[in-house]
């Protein structure tokens, strides 16, 4: 799989004061992204169990044990995933998921 934007999951990991340990949790996430061949929904809840399957291409992963949430958007026809955001559970609350 391709993946936009890497540096989304670096800049939350290094900058934002006191989630510095989302970023092993979310690189890790990224390198298995990266090899990864989704073609289909079922394919990612099959790969990563805990995945949340979302309406039009939307899919929720938990990271850092369930810690923070990694929110994207698939092209399924074109592998390519692109981060949409990622966040603790509290703002991740705060989002509407779909129009993000």
């Amino acid at each position: 799989m391709r993946i936009i934007a890497l540096s989304t999951l670096k800049v939350f990991g290094e900058d934002q004061p006191g989630h510095q340990d989302a970023k092993e949790p979310a690189l890790a996430w990224y390198r298995h992204a990266l090899q990864a061949d989704w073609s289909a929904p079922a394919d990612v809840k099959r790969d990563l169990g805990s995945a949340s399957i979302l309406q039009d291409g939307r899919v929720v992963f938990n990271l850092a044990g369930n810690k923070y949430r990694l929110v994207v958007w698939i092209n399924y026809a074109y592998r390519v995933v692109y981060i949409r955001f990622i966040g603790t559970h509290a703002q991740y609350d705060k989002i509407d998921v779909q129009t993000i």
